[in-house]
């Protein structure tokens, strides 16, 4: 059930990425984060690692975003 919750964190954090990579919507990529840290959270908690690695990933693509863009942009 953990694993199931945190694929659909990550999906929702997936969705809400590509509204953040319109220029000056950056800073909705630190929220994103924090969704998907709470999926990958849930993900650890469970025997199964696709719903953490998928947020992992999901959390590295923001944060090359947010670097990109200097932090707020």
């Amino acid at each position: 059930m953990a694993n199931i919750i945190a694929l659909l964190l990550g999906l929702i954090a997936l969705v809400m990425a590509f509204i953040g990579f319109i220029p000056l919507l950056g800073w909705l990529n630190w929220l994103i984060i924090l969704i998907a840290g709470l999926g990958a959270a849930f993900g650890f908690l469970s025997e199964k690692n696709a719903g953490r690695n998928f947020c992992l990933v999901v959390m590295a693509i923001c944060a090359l975003r947010l670097w990109m863009g200097g932090g707020i942009i």
